[in-house]
């Protein structure tokens, strides 16, 4: 009996509440790539602020703000939108110009956030501009979000783990009082 309760509270997190129960063993940062030009990550920058990301952090008085790059930025504002996103699917894309790590990017005092609850919850984020680089007002320039088709099911995953928890337990409970 114990062994079946095992089994189905091993196939519920399988189903849904593994990533929640697994912690940074699946962490993933987005990052900017390398190879592209700073006018691109400067849109991507300018599209993360504007769009939800917590940019207050490399903001002129933040502990990212050095290095003063538009790469370094750009990073720090695509992961945090990416974090917010859920980790969700074509969350990290900006097309091409951002792409997921295992590697922490974080360095001395400055600490990329793993998780959204760890990306922070402003709603209102300025948009950030490297000196000598025009943003938009808006903060969004056209067509350059993350994905043009990949739905934001962020909440529909919380729900889904939080069901698939209570399931398990529920079952678990039932197991043990039949034995």
């Amino acid at each position: 009996m114990a062994a079946l309760a095992l089994l189905l509270l091993a196939l519920a997190v399988v189903g849904g509440a593994g990533k929640l129960l697994s912690g940074l063993a699946d962490a993933a940062w987005c990052v900017c790539k390398a190879d592209v030009s700073d006018t691109a990550l400067q849109k991507t920058l300018d599209y993360a602020c504007g769009a939800g990301a917590d940019c207050s952090t490399i903001g002129q008085n933040g502990a990212c703000y050095n290095p003063n790059t538009v790469r370094s930025h750009c990073s720090y504002a695509a992961n945090s939108y990416y974090q917010r996103k859920g980790q969700a699917q074509g969350a990290c894309d900006f097309s091409g110009t951002a792409s997921l790590t295992t590697t922490d990017p974080s360095y001395s005092g400055c600490t990329y956030p793993a998780t959204a609850s760890s990306a922070g919850t402003n709603s209102t984020t300025p948009v950030i501009s490297t000196p000598g680089t025009l943003s938009p007002p808006n903060g969004v320039f056209g067509g350059l979000g993350p994905s043009s088709n990949f739905p934001d099911n962020s909440s529909g995953f919380l729900i889904s783990a939080a069901l698939t928890s209570l399931l398990s337990i529920g079952i678990c409970s039932w197991m043990a009082l039949l034995s």
